[in-house]
């Protein structure tokens, strides 16, 4: 394999995938590494948001979705102690993660990008103007380095890719809730494809997403206590999903469950010397209807042309445009998140919620049409100035 690329992207993810096709598609050499195999499974609610889509149509991916099989989402349905709101969800759309970041990665594999599968790596000092990249096989091959015009970091939430030398740091909510999730195979007709199912407790929420492929995707947020108390996510899903009034799915108890570290975190800093992160790697908040996967796409979108600047030169200029970038994209967007988890963690206020939202639909659904608005960051430019 050669030893210098003009970009390596570590996390082979919503945002890496796709950060990876666009600069492949630029002419750049992109190595794009993943510690995992695919096709995989992901603790993810598998459901992309309009804004999600405008991400994907700026980068001429606007079929991708349809192309893959994706089930159209036109309703979200609430749950709260028994109470129900349905409400509109137009351009909605439901996709397993297996399905969308394998097409993703084939893509930018097909434009160019080398791929380099169950494969860690971290980064390491700068020599000559390059970023130096350390990849260990997880089959014991020998480890290499290679060197880097400029690193995107879309590893994910807890990752560990940056050197002691890199000042960025996360910081995680203490309130931060736990992330969880599992499939379900059943034969039900309770949860109908087309809809989002929410189920919304005093100690997390539940959502339910009927797949492509016919499997029941669960996603949730828990507080710590909630799942500890419960003895497990299993339970603890059904304590919610009870609570909210949904129906509980006959396999429930009996799935395989998938956790996370803490959701709700952000990094101080988003660039250093020669890197750039995007994706979960740069924060995260509790989601609702497809916003995490609108906000990674985002980004995945908007990097290539800062790391196409990056071959020319690096500055420290660059660094805090990728920033205020970012911010506009992700941070700014995860706000309405983070009320909504607020509010939603106080029962009198959750009870006035859906009391108003059963008098005037309106409302919420303005809550929600908020949520899944496209930015007008998200759409298509070459320019990152």
């Amino acid at each position: 394999m050669q030893n210098s690329w003009d970009v390596v992207v570590i996390g082979a993810g919503v945002a890496g995938g796709l950060a990876a096709l666009d600069c492949a598609r630029r002419g750049l050499s992109v190595l794009l590494v993943e510690k995992r195999s695919f096709p995989r499974w992901k603790v993810c609610g598998c459901c992309f948001n309009a804004n999600a889509q405008a991400a994907l149509s700026s980068v001429g991916l606007s079929d991708l979705i349809r192309d893959q099989g994706g089930v159209e989402l036109d309703q979200l349905r609430l749950g709260w102690n028994g109470s129900m709101l349905n409400l509109a969800l137009p351009g909605g759309w439901a996709l397993s993660r297996e399905r969308f970041d394998q097409a993703l990665v084939s893509a930018a594999e097909a434009a160019g990008a080398r791929l380099r599968f169950q494969t860690g790596a971290v980064l390491e000092e700068i020599c000559s103007g390059e970023r130096m990249v350390r990849l260990r096989p997880s089959d014991g091959a020998a480890v290499e380095r290679v060197r880097a015009r400029v690193v995107l970091v879309a590893a994910g939430l807890q990752h560990q890719v940056l050197a002691t030398i890199d000042a960025s740091s996360t910081r995680i909510a203490g309130s931060s809730r736990l992330g969880a999730g599992c499939l379900i195979d059943d034969d039900d007709d309770v949860y109908a494809s087309g809809a989002i199912h929410m189920a919304v407790a005093r100690h997390g929420y539940v959502g339910l997403v009927r797949r492509e492929d016919g499997a029941l995707n669960l996603a949730a947020a828990f507080d710590p206590a909630a799942l500890r108390s419960a003895g497990g996510a299993a339970r603890a899903a059904r304590a919610v999903i009870s609570e909210a009034g949904f129906a509980v799915p006959r396999a429930l108890e009996t799935s395989r469950w998938q956790l996370t570290s803490a959701l709700t975190r952000h990094a101080d800093a988003f660039a250093g010397q020669r890197f750039l992160l995007l994706g979960d790697a740069s924060g995260y908040v509790e989601p609702f209807t497809g916003e995490g996967m609108a906000w990674a796409l985002a980004a995945g979108a908007a990097v290539a042309p800062f790391a196409e600047e990056a071959q020319r030169r690096w500055s420290r200029d660059l660094e805090q445009r990728w920033h205020q970038r970012l911010k506009l994209l992700t941070v700014n967007r995860q706000r309405l998140c983070r009320l909504l988890s607020t509010l939603l963690r106080q029962p009198l206020a959750t009870d006035a919620m859906f009391r108003l939202g059963g008098y005037w639909p309106s409302l919420p659904q303005r809550v929600i049409s908020s949520l899944n608005q496209v930015s007008p960051h998200a759409l298509p430019s070459d320019s990152c100035r």
